[in-house]
């Protein structure tokens, strides 16, 4: 009897000295996470928790700190890189702006200190004036018009949408300019109405922004295009010109806020770095996505592509 007791009590020893190392280890960990996670939170650092106990419900607890602490770390990268951008786009901005603001100021002190100037000039300076404040005002406009786009603030409803009509009337628009400017035109329109799932206001806006594009950093080419493409599920309308095209390490860039086509195509455009950011963003909000593809002199190629319906849907 007194062996039978004194292995009992042997067990509830090793039982209560296991439980004790146990909770020990658990305390440590526990301690350890603590003191870890506030270093991190601490010092904004991309570390993460090391998984080193056996029990199994604190090694979930562990993984799952250290996706959350994965999620966080993207957060703020994406939060600094949007900072750094807006930094960036808030800059270009005020030199945008206050560039034309400076002709216009000094068109304006001419007309008033030269009291003796011809009708003729003052009509020149008057041109001068009503030009750079248009480039002002659409600078503004492309800015609101982003950050309403970026905040879900635009009103796009989504229907059934005439591509063939819609793209026809957007070359038509650009006719003369192209016309005037020596540029042959190659559009390859499909016969038979092809539709899509989208909005008529924004893919109007998409096309002007890429022919737009095309016209000015393509012109040199002597050529831009127009085709539409389509299989069962998508459509793809494809803005395309044979001109300078866009160096390899700048097509990642191109859809980036105020990343500027100049940098990359011709110094003597200027613009304002919104307009293919614009363009991608209305795509995403139909529900599309946009690709380019340049071969320097050979083809440019802009590719909108969207999710095409039946007549009958």
């Amino acid at each position: 009897m007194v062996l039978f007791l004194s292995i009992i009590i042997l067990l509830l020893l090793i039982v209560i000295s296991f439980q004790y190392r146990e909770k020990k280890e658990h305390n440590a960990s526990i301690y350890y996470t603590s003191q870890k996670l506030q270093s991190i939170i601490a010092e904004q650092s991309g570390e993460k928790i090391l998984n080193m106990t056996t029990n199994k419900e604190l090694q979930l607890l562990f993984n799952e700190i250290n996706r959350l602490l994965d999620h966080n770390q993207k957060i703020i990268a994406t939060h600094r890189k949007i900072e750094n951008s807006t930094k960036k786009m808030l800059a270009n901005i005020s030199h945008d702006i206050k560039t034309p603001l400076t002709v216009v100021l000094g068109y304006t002190e001419m007309l008033q200190l030269n009291t003796a100037i011809s009708e003729q000039e003052q009509q020149r300076l008057l041109s001068g004036v009503h030009s750079k404040s248009l480039e002002v005002l659409q600078l503004i406009h492309q800015f609101f018009d982003l950050a309403k786009i970026e905040a879900g603030d635009s009103n796009y409803p989504i229907t059934r949408i005439n591509v063939n009509e819609i793209c026809r009337k957007n070359i038509l628009s650009f006719y003369d300019i192209v016309t005037t400017m020596g540029i042959d035109m190659q559009i390859d329109i499909p016969e038979s109405t092809v539709f899509a799932l989208g909005n008529e206001e924004a893919l109007d806006r998409i096309m002007n922004n890429l022919l737009s594009n095309a016209i000015t950093y393509g012109a040199e080419g002597k050529v831009i295009g127009l085709a539409i493409g389509y299989d069962d599920k998508t459509i793809s309308i494809d803005i395309w010109d044979r001109g300078k095209g866009i160096d390899e390490h700048h097509r990642d860039h191109v859809f980036e806020r105020m990343y500027t086509l100049e940098d990359s195509r011709n110094k003597s455009f200027q613009g304002s770095g919104l307009g293919l950011t614009i363009t991608k963003r209305l795509v995403e909000v139909l529900g599309g996505s946009i690709h380019l593809s340049s071969i320097p002199y050979e083809k440019t190629v802009f590719s909108v592509s969207l999710k095409r319906i039946t007549y009958m849907e």
